[in-house]
């Protein structure tokens, strides 16, 4: 990285959950950078939980000198819970941000007075600091509406909010032998990808805009909100996966069975479907109990693989509520272009395939495969011919 650009940056490792939601067992890194050029700018506060260590690491950064910008790319908390401490410590500072920001700074600082210390930028605006110079673009829904992206002409660095992050704390990221950057494209993808699908994936088209506005752009390192900064093969790897993940499109070839069992009967059906499709040469099943398993790492799964199998308990006359959950997160992640099976029980009125044809219906270019099986209680010798024929359709179809 160019040496006037400074990482001042705090890891998280108490953090439990992100977002509330999410879990992170190796924490979460908040990232924030100075550019000390003639004009020193400062990029990103971090959340208030490391307000003590970021601001030990900008005082230690600046070298007594004053900082003249602070950006704010986006202004969730975890990023921007120190823009009105940081601005009463240095009085002369400005803060730059977009016009959606500016409206919505009253929502997290009521009482502070920003009228005279806002930079309000739109897309194409430059701002110089000497030899740098910072080149805003506007990246709406990303997962904000006020979200800016912004490319220094300089160093060729994207610092691109919460586009490219993953889960995971930086000190996580360091190998103590062998290439940095062939590490960090070896084990980016699957926390990148829990957190793309789970807190950027509803806005598949706004990534894409935003891919369109940056491929004429010579970006040689990316540096996210959260995560590792990526350049060489990590980069370029990066911006494949976000351009599949962002069109909504598999991204390897396998089978997903998400089941929801009470007493294990469907769970004893998932099995044997799982022992039948590897029988029959399926590249990949997964399977995954949504009683027990990580929600966000299902969610993962299912935008990753082509077909997924929903495999759930008939309950109160619609289906057992970790499906409905399941089912209902992905319709909120604008879930597309995939196949679905089903497998339903019940011990007296199966209901659950009704209820999840219903909620899968909805989704854009969504296929179901046939047959629908049905099972009462357990698994019987006689449901085997409908779930080998399932099975045969499945391994037909699980291709990309």
């Amino acid at each position: 990285m160019d040496p006037q650009t400074i990482s001042i940056g705090v890891d998280d490792l108490d953090i439990d959950l992100f977002e509330s939601q999410y879990s992170v067992p190796q924490g979460i890194s908040y990232n924030s950078y100075i550019i000390a050029d003639q004009k020193i700018a400062i990029l990103d506060t971090v959340d208030q939980r490391k307000a003590d260590a970021w601001r030990a690491n900008l005082q230690a950064a600046l070298q007594g000198r004053q900082p003249d910008y602070l950006v704010a790319h986006h202004l969730e908390p975890d990023h921007a819970a120190l823009i009105a401490d940081t601005l009463q410590r240095y009085p002369q500072l400005q803060l730059v941000c977009s016009a959606q920001a500016a409206k919505m700074l009253p929502n997290f600082f009521e009482d502070f007075p920003f009228t005279d210390r806002l930079v309000v930028v739109k897309e194409g605006d430059t701002l110089s600091l000497g030899q740098h110079t910072l080149q805003f673009i506007a990246a709406p829904m990303i997962h904000w509406p006020e979200v800016i992206v912004t490319y220094d002409t300089y160093s060729r660095t994207l610092f691109s909010a919460d586009a490219f992050g993953k889960f995971g704390a930086l000190q996580y990221e360091t190998t103590p032998t062998g290439d940095d950057t062939a590490a960090i494209a070896e084990n980016w993808p699957c926390e990148a990808r829990r957190y793309y699908f789970n807190i950027c994936g509803k806005y598949g088209t706004q990534v894409q805009n935003l891919l369109k506005k940056i491929q004429h752009l010579d970006i040689q390192t990316l540096c996210p909100l959260h995560g590792p900064a990526l350049s060489g093969t990590a980069l370029q790897q990066a911006l494949r996966l976000y351009n599949t993940w962002s069109s909504y499109q598999p991204e390897t070839d396998g089978i997903l069975i998400a089941h929801a069992s009470i007493h294990g009967g469907t769970a004893q059906a998932v099995e044997h479907l799982a022992q039948l499709l590897r029988q029959r040469g399926a590249t990949k099943v997964v399977v995954s109990d949504l009683c027990r398993d990580d929600l966000a790492e299902v969610i993962e799964d299912a935008f990753r693989y082509p077909t997924v199998v929903l495999a759930a308990a008939s309950y109160d006359a619609g289906v057992f509520p970790p499906m409905h959950n399941f089912l209902h997160h992905l319709q909120i992640k604008n879930y597309q272009h995939r196949r679905f099976a089903i497998i339903e029980n019940g011990s007296w009125a199966p209901t659950a395939a009704r209820v999840i044809k219903t909620m899968i219906e909805p989704m854009k270019d969504c296929q179901l495969i046939q047959p629908i099986v049905t099972i009462h209680s357990r698994l019987h010798k006689t449901d085997e011919p409908a779930l080998a024929e399932l099975a045969d359709h499945l391994v037909e179809k699980s291709k990309i």
